[in-house]
């Protein structure tokens, strides 16, 4: 009877302590002040929107208070001239995680929100802002609501994701194989290496399964616009296709060649482009014999009929430990000509002949290439 006791009294004892701590560590909600000022851009200011990825406009405004005195979060919320925040066309968080009393919004984010709210492309409008002050799950948003006109840029809202499809690709027109285009940094610009048939069409979509927007190259041939109609070249051959959607611009360029080149005893072996943005060349036997034995190379590439340099980051190097990685990355020098700058070495000098694979692939997170023997 006394174990039995006992046993009790420790049931007891964890239920108060189990919940003791539940009722100590109940959830409370910390009540921030609102925003009671907003300091810049001042109301009303007419703001045009550059392209370049690197212009911004700063919003700041008054410190909130939490009843604790800890930290408090804010968000810049975006509406309609008529809207009431209830649903805001678009949130940004401040600077610095949420926590800054400003946020540096750049033209690029600014050009978003005005399509979001209805602003045509190259049109002027109104957008509200205001600010929102929280440190849970409650947000208070400020009473005090400031204007902006933006002017946004003539260019098209570029998609997430952009594919080439069509008769006239490599791919032909089966959407399920169409070819990734490259994303460039900033997200606005895209580019892919490939093979066009003449005469055939193609045209660049957002997605491999589901298409919701389609983008074709104009009359002019130097512009794409949101189109179904496709587009055709007039000469089957290799091409770098760059599309720039904050311009809505495109260039169309032939590679007509793509060289390996030893440095010192200038010594060119062709590549043979094999599809997707992949060229190789086999069975190079390598010129270390010249002068002091140097092992330097690069490529040439002719792109509209004008060579250029595609080497190394680094004017000088070392020769790598490894056959592929950072190092063999490929990086265009379009006015260098120089016969040595830039230039790789062979990961093995002792080798007797070997194959040169290099990748311009979408795919692949880096252009690049590799020396296999």
């Amino acid at each position: 009877m006394k174990k039995n006791n006992l046993s009790i009294a420790c049931c007891i004892l964890l239920f108060a302590a189990f919940t003791g701590c539940t009722k100590d560590n109940k959830f409370k909600e910390v009540q921030v002040t609102e925003v009671s000022t907003l300091y810049s851009p001042d109301d009303g200011r007419n703001v045009i929107l550059q392209a370049a990825g690197s212009a911004t406009l700063y919003f700041e405004w008054e410190k909130a208070v939490a009843e604790d005195n800890g930290v408090v979060y804010y968000d810049v919320l975006f509406d309609k001239p008529d809207g009431d925040f209830s649903n805001p066309a678009f949130v940004v968080a401040a600077d610095n995680n949420g926590t800054s009393t400003g946020s540096s919004i750049t033209h690029k984010v600014l050009n978003k929100i005005g399509k979001l709210a209805g602003i045509a492309s190259g049109k002027e409008g109104k957008l509200k802002w205001t600010v929102a002050s929280s440190r849970g799950l409650t947000r208070v948003v400020s009473q005090q609501v400031r204007t902006i006109n933006i002017t946004r840029t003539n260019g098209i809202d570029a998609p997430d994701a952009l594919f080439l499809t069509g008769e006239g690709t490599e791919a032909g027109s089966d959407l399920s194989q169409a070819l990734t285009v490259k994303v460039l940094p900033g997200g606005n610009e895209f580019e892919i290496y490939t093979r066009l048939v003449a005469g055939k069409k193609y045209a660049f979509v957002d997605s491999k399964t589901s298409v919701s927007r389609t983008f074709s190259v104009n009359a002019s041939g130097t512009g794409f616009e949101e189109s179904a109609n496709g587009a055709t070249v007039a000469k089957d051959g290799i091409y770098r296709i760059s599309l720039d959607f904050t311009t809505a611009s495109i260039t169309l360029v032939e590679i007509s060649k793509l060289d390996f080149f030893m440095c010192t005893p200038q010594k060119r072996e062709t590549l043979s482009y094999q599809g997707k943005g992949i060229w190789r060349v086999n069975d190079i036997v390598p010129d270390f014999t010249t002068n002091w034995s140097d092992d330097r190379y690069f490529f040439w590439m002719t792109l509209g009929g004008t060579e250029q340099k595609v080497g190394s980051s680094q004017k000088d190097n070392q020769p790598p430990g490894t056959t592929t990685g950072s190092f063999f990355y490929l990086n265009f020098y379009p006015a260098d000509k120089n016969q040595w700058d830039y230039s790789f070495k062979f990961p093995n000098r002792s080798v007797k002949k070997c194959s040169i694979v290099v990748s311009f692939s979408s795919d692949a997170a880096n252009y690049t290439h590799e020396v296999i023997y």
